[in-house]
């Protein structure tokens, strides 16, 4: 199975909210906030000892295609799809949590930093890496100078980025979507400040597809 899958879950959103949820009752407002907003898509992070239930319960809303980040692990990554994670993203490459997602059936994305990292992505039968941490890593630079040896790779940078980077971004061909923490922070989650998500949401979606 190659991780052209990653597409296909995106269905043409360009926009990838990366979510650090501190509270599993945050969860249901989250989800309604994200999906008014436009968003069709989002990634909690397993940086939280709730997160496995914030994602059970984010999958459940129906209306956002959920996958995990931060996954370091291949039980994590088990533990991440039997919560109803649709895909799985890494802030590096590890073998084992790519065969296991494989074994599961659901596309991964690993963190690559580095040529060498594309080329251990691309033995894998990757085609969708996140180049990760993107901003403190040269940004842009950085990115069109990997992409211009790997054609057939894709992008989904991460790190750094907020709303007045992202329309240069995803201007390159390279790059499938964008993630990012800016639409829902965890201070806009820790003051329920849901108006504010989906307002920010809704900017970045436009943006997206501007």
């Amino acid at each position: 199975m190659s991780d052209t899958g990653m597409a296909a879950v995106l269905g043409g959103a360009r926009l990838l909210p990366v979510l650090t949820v501190p509270s599993t009752a945050m969860a249901g407002p989250l989800a309604d906030a994200l999906a008014a907003g436009g968003a069709r898509c989002a990634e909690v992070t397993f940086r939280t000892p709730g997160a496995e239930r914030v994602l059970k319960e984010m999958a459940a809303h129906g209306g956002l295609a959920v996958g995990a980040g931060t996954v370091l692990t291949p039980g994590q990554a088990e533990r991440a799809v039997a919560a109803g994670a649709r895909f799985v993203v890494s802030p590096g490459f590890d073998e084992e949590v790519v065969a296991k997602c494989r074994e599961l059936g659901v596309p991964v994305v690993p963190g690559i930093a580095t040529a060498t990292d594309v080329m251990r992505a691309l033995r894998a039968g990757l085609d969708t890496v996140k180049l990760f941490p993107a901003e403190p890593l040269g940004g842009l630079r950085t990115l069109r100078a990997l992409a211009a040896p790997f054609p057939r790779t894709r992008f989904v940078p991460t790190g750094g980025i907020d709303a007045s980077r992202m329309a240069a971004y995803l201007a390159d061909p390279a790059v499938l979507a964008v993630g990012g923490s800016w639409p829902a922070t965890p201070a806009l989650l820790e003051r329920g400040d849901y108006d504010e998500i989906r307002r920010l949401t809704a900017d970045a979606v436009e943006r997206s597809m501007s």
